[in-house]
């Protein structure tokens, strides 16, 4: 937003557009979307599935009726297209784990002001925190890998590649639409252990289990050895959870596991050198800075100085930009 749009209405509704994510929040969270389906179903319909309070699922129903996520016609509610397609569950392009991994983080938002008093993080990192809340986190990457994988993977260069490494791969999203785009690759997701299942699962959805394996460690805190060095390295969004100096070992842990000449790419929500833009990368730094230590957003420099500390030559900004403004390096190792 232009500073000149700035005016009491414009900053009320900045300030007051939680009660829309919330109303979002709680409709995927109860899965009204869900729970109607294709159908054209009254509250009382509705309430025989779900069994919460009328009144509540009344009020809701029409505020998300109000948010054009369904369609109120009399007294019956209808999904949406782009509720049908991205918020029932019956749907392959849902993403309701983000959405409730966007929920789970809400409390250290409202938190913020006692994190930069204190200086350190209200929150547990999700992918250490419970069942609930590591399935969401997880199935939330899955979701954010579906929305972009599928497209990526016809375009990103991995000609005379045959071995490629899901550097904290998480579900393996990349890895397995990458191998499914180019039949001659295979590649290995490496996580932690409590990822295995929800990777397995992902591996065996898409019939690769003969060409994608799961490899259990811990990046920041284990040095990644294999037998076998791969061509190419993915890393997707993991630099952002660590400080400076441990995201550069990171990058230095992924090249140790690649032969001279392979390609590496790093994908994550890159700001520009000022760091004051795009806006969802400045956002997304705060966001480390509330569930982190030392995590944060980094600028192409930044992350260009890492690969280069640690040999990567031809270090090139792709033209790809994400749906929440995410973009990709890429190198050459020596």
């Amino acid at each position: 937003m232009n500073k000149e749009n700035w005016n009491p209405g414009t900053l009320l509704d900045v300030s007051g557009y939680y009660w829309k994510t919330c109303a979002l929040h709680t409709g995927v969270k109860l899965d009204i979307f869900t729970a109607i389906g294709s159908n054209d179903l009254s509250c009382d319909e509705i309430n025989e599935k779900l069994k919460v309070d009328k009144r509540g699922l009344s009020m809701l129903l029409n505020a998300l009726a109000a948010m054009e996520l369904l369609v109120k016609k009399d007294e019956s509610y209808s999904n949406t297209s782009p509720a049908l397609t991205f918020l029932s569950k019956e749907s392959k392009k849902y993403v309701g784990f983000m959405i409730l991994h966007h929920h789970h983080l809400m409390e250290s938002w409202h938190k913020m002001d006692k994190a930069i008093i204190e200086g350190k993080p209200t929150r547990m990192r999700s992918s250490f925190s419970d069942e609930e809340r590591r399935e969401s986190f997880l199935m939330g990457m899955f979701n954010i890998g579906m929305a972009i994988a599928p497209d990526l993977s016809k375009k990103l260069d991995l000609s005379g590649c045959k071995r490629l490494l899901d550097f904290g791969g998480g579900p393996g999203t990349y890895a397995i639409h990458f191998c499914l785009a180019n039949p001659g690759l295979t590649a290995s997701v490496y996580d932690l252990e409590a990822t295995r299942p929800f990777a397995e699962k992902t591996i065996r959805q898409f019939n690769v289990s003969d060409r994608v394996d799961f490899i259990s460690g811990n990046y920041t805190e284990e040095e990644f050895t294999c037998p076998d060095r791969f061509d190419a390295a993915w890393l997707s969004h993991i630099l952002h959870g660590e400080g400076p100096d441990q995201a550069g070992d990171i990058i230095g842990k992924a090249v140790s596991a690649l032969k001279p000449g392979s390609k590496i790419f790093i994908h994550d929500f890159i700001l520009n050198d000022s760091k004051d833009s795009p806006l969802f990368p400045a956002l997304f730094s705060l966001n480390m800075y509330l569930g982190t230590p030392n995590g944060k957003s980094y600028s192409e420099t930044e992350i260009s100085n890492m690969l280069t500390a640690h040999g990567v030559k031809n270090i090139k900004r792709l033209s790809f930009e994400g749906p929440t403004q995410s973009g990709i390096l890429s190198g050459i190792t020596s």
